[in-house]
């Protein structure tokens, strides 16, 4: 049977507050592969308490596989749990995962909750009895991420989901709980929630922990308290304790190709947006090439059909006329006809026969050009490759921003790397270096990326979907955002996708509609990129638009889940967003301690004065921001 070891490194404060529980301080139960006993006592609250005495266990990759001599310890300080496994035994042992605690627990199932993904398409709502995706991709479902065998099947049990680093949850009664890893150094960070039992996991992929050999697992943080916001903003001070943030002074602004032209954009779109963009509004510094300069997935450096084969002359012209070069690359994944797959296959993740690993036979093909293959960062030669292209762009090409895509792939399960001691984590981070150290001053956004595995490595970070200019999308898109506004300004600057403002392909939204989407986007507080053909926006759209500018850099803070009412401190005042998700009007009530003169940011309205507390009637699918100024 493995051993397990908790020490307390308790501060004075926790101290006194345990004394009371000091007796079960030295009944922690032992690890083992086996299941928690069915007589473990279940928690009505997830407390600390509650944590610190869980039981943890170690599963070995083969079930029938001893795991004597497995050392965990697990040292809490404060709130934080700071783990290590030993292999004090004499031989090898292949590591599945280390349950770092394991709950059963009699709460309510109408107790809310909110979990990450590990993907950045993939977020959980709803309720533990019930719980619901939050837009269009699940890990488990579309990533096919590994599952416990208990649930491996086609669907999961009813009551089951998987949440990645983060998991917030509310009851109807008594103390909310936020859970988070605090760290994501080397290995995944999960908490599964089966009915009546949460576990909180550390997937070691199977790896091997060699007699002897020690590993320091993900830290595990624990918060109780009624104020949602300042448990996230503590998840967030630990997260950067850990992956010290990369610093840029403020949110990028500008224009994007994709959402109005796609992959077919010529080089005169570019221009005639960047000639109305210079005259119109310069404040959109960054002009984006999106997908579809490069002849391959993975050929980023060779010259396409796109643009008359001259990318490199657009982006010159970008710089001639004032303005930043953005590019779009996909850095981790190849198609099978690029040069870099055909030249290099022993760059790519492998198979267990030691083949280039098709993305199409464990995970999500792709979405354009797939089968997708997977660079592989533990290796040397990939990393040099990476930081020769970024450097290229960046010196070069003169590119100041990347926005990076499909990153979720540098990241992929199932496959063998260069570095056999590499977990999928590692293999990423280290791709991810490279490209840091090839861009230099360079801004750089992750996209599609594994949001927790990214701590320390990107600028920005894509907090939605794509948007799409119909109603159930944007709505989705816009929960997706606000869900995560916490994380901008403290991780990293959020981007909410491209605001879109006028009809194109023959989609568009009502008034309302583009007000509430509008709304959406100044409340994320992120960076602000145009996604629509300026030199067919209309005077009303434009003034939104300008209006949008600049960024803020602050989110707004939302009163509940429901997201209807948030609140932003700006200098000198108060923005208070309304939204208005229903098919119906409604009146939204707000309360600010004092007097202050209103105004509405879109109409420009006076809505006169109010003190201490105001309410305005929505109609249906709108949103208004309100400028609120101490009188």
């Amino acid at each position: 049977m493995a051993d397990t070891k908790d020490t307390p490194s308790l501060t004075r404060r926790e101290a006194l507050r345990l004394a009371a529980a000091a007796p079960f301080l030295s009944l922690i139960p032992e690890a083992s592969g086996a299941a928690a006993p069915a007589t473990a006592p279940a928690a009505k609250a997830l407390t600390l308490d509650v944590f610190m005495k869980a039981a943890s266990r170690v599963v070995p990759a083969d079930t029938a596989a001893s795991v004597e001599g497995l050392k965990l310890e697990r040292r809490w300080k404060d709130r934080v749990c700071q783990s290590t496994l030993t292999n004090t035994g004499k031989q090898p042992v292949r590591v599945r995962e280390v349950v770092l605690a394991e709950v059963p627990h009699s709460l309510d199932a109408a107790t809310r909750l909110y979990g990450e993904g590990f993907q950045m398409l993939s977020q959980t709502g709803g309720t533990l009895g019930d719980p619901e995706k939050i837009g269009n991709f699940t890990d488990r479902d579309h990533y096919k991420l590994p599952m416990p065998d208990d649930f491996a099947g086609e669907k999961a049990p009813a009551g089951f989901a998987a949440l990645y680093g983060l998991l917030s949850l509310a009851p109807p009664s008594g103390t909310p709980v936020t859970l988070a890893f605090a760290s994501c150094r080397r290995f995944n960070g999960v908490f599964y929630s089966r009915p009546g039992v949460l576990q909180a996991v550390c997937d070691t992929e199977g790896l091997t922990l060699e007699p002897g050999e020690t590993w320091t697992l993900e830290e595990l943080l624990v918060l109780e308290g009624t104020d949602r916001e300042a448990m996230l903003a503590e998840v967030a001070e630990n997260l950067n304790r850990n992956h010290a943030p990369l610093k840029f002074k403020e949110p990028p602004s500008g224009w994007c190709s994709w959402y109005c032209f796609g992959a077919g954009a010529t080089s005169q779109q570019i221009l005639e947006n960047l000639d109305f963009i210079a005259k119109n509004i310069p404040s959109l510094k960054y002009i984006q090439i999106d997908d579809g300069y490069q002849p391959y997935m993975g050929d980023w450096l060779e010259t396409g059909e796109a643009f008359g084969g001259g990318v490199q002359d657009v982006l010159k012209k970008i710089r001639e006329r004032g303005f930043q070069p953005a590019i779009w690359v996909a850095p981790f994944i190849a198609e099978e006809r690029s040069d870099v797959f055909q030249k290099h296959p022993d760059w790519f993740l492998k198979d267990r026969a030691g083949k280039p690993l098709s993305s199409a036979t464990v995970s999500f093909g792709g979405w354009r050009k797939g089968p997708w293959y997977v660079l592989d960062g533990s290796h040397p030669e990939v990393q040099k490759h990476l930081e020769q292209v970024f450097r290229t762009m960046r010196q070069d090409w003169g590119c100041t921003y990347f926005k990076l895509d499909a990153n979720t792939w540098g990241a992929m399960h199932g496959g063998v790397h260069h570095d056999a001691k590499a977990t999928r984590i590692e293999a990423y981070r280290r791709g991810m270096e490279a490209v840091i150290k090839g861009a230099g001053d360079g801004f750089i956004l992750g996209c599609n990326h594994p949001i927790w595995a990214s701590a320390g490595l990107i600028h920005g970070s894509r907090s939605s979907n794509d948007i799409t200019r119909v109603w159930v999308r944007m709505a989705s898109v816009a929960r997706q955002n606000l869900l995560r506004a916490w994380q901008n300004g403290r991780l990293w600057w959020n981007d909410p996708d491209a605001v879109v403002l006028i009809e194109n392909r023959g989609k568009t939204l009502t008034p309302d509609e583009y007000r509430f989407h509008a709304t959406t986007i100044y409340a994320s507080g992120g960076m602000i990129l145009s996604g629509d053909d300026l030199t067919r926006i209309t005077p009303e759209a434009l003034a939104m638009l300008r209006k949008l500018q600049p960024p803020t850099g602050a989110a707004a803070r939302w009163e509940s889940d429901a997201l209807r009412v948030g609140v932003m401190d700006l200098p000198g005042r108060k923005a208070v967003c309304l939204l208005n998700w229903e098919d119906t009007p409604q009146k939204l009530a707000f309360k600010l301690k004092g007097a202050y003169a209103v105004k509405d940011l879109w109409s420009d309205e006076d809505r006169g004065s109010m003190k201490d507390e105001m309410a305005i009637e929505l109609p249906p699918h709108a949103g208004t921001v309100l400028l609120c100024t101490p009188a």
